[in-house]
């Protein structure tokens, strides 16, 4: 019988004696659980590993986000730093490439307004 009230040390102490390790996994930045046509997506997760038995099992919280239709190594692909929209006004109206779009973007904090005119007077 567990009395009503126990302490996190008296938690710990019981599940060393019955032979269940817990381990913490605090350095995961996201789970991604493939299915089918769609993967599972576990942002900002604290994942806990309870071994009993020779058996882990994994306890994971976190914000759940379901993606239709992409494979993982799609999802590892980083995002654009600026709107696409942005880049291609500083490109039109600056008549310069989408990588000096994106450099006077980034040294303009991306304001599109101020990359053009920063292109425009160089």
């Amino acid at each position: 019988m567990i009395p009503g009230k126990m302490n996190s040390r008296e938690v710990r102490r019981m599940m060393q004696q019955m032979g269940i390790k817990q381990v913490e996994y605090p350095d995961v930045k996201r789970v991604v659980m493939e299915a089918g046509e769609k993967n599972y997506i576990i942002e900002n997760p604290q994942v806990v590993a309870i071994e009993a038995q020779g058996q882990k099992s994994f306890q994971i919280t976190g914000t759940l986000k379901e993606v239709i239709g992409k494979k993982t190594e799609e999802l590892d692909k980083p995002k654009p730093e600026f709107p696409e929209d942005d880049i291609k006004l500083v490109m039109d109206q600056a008549s310069v490439s989408r990588e000096k779009a994106i450099e006077a973007l980034k040294k303009c904090e991306g304001q599109p307004a101020d990359a053009i005119m920063s292109l425009m007077t160089n």
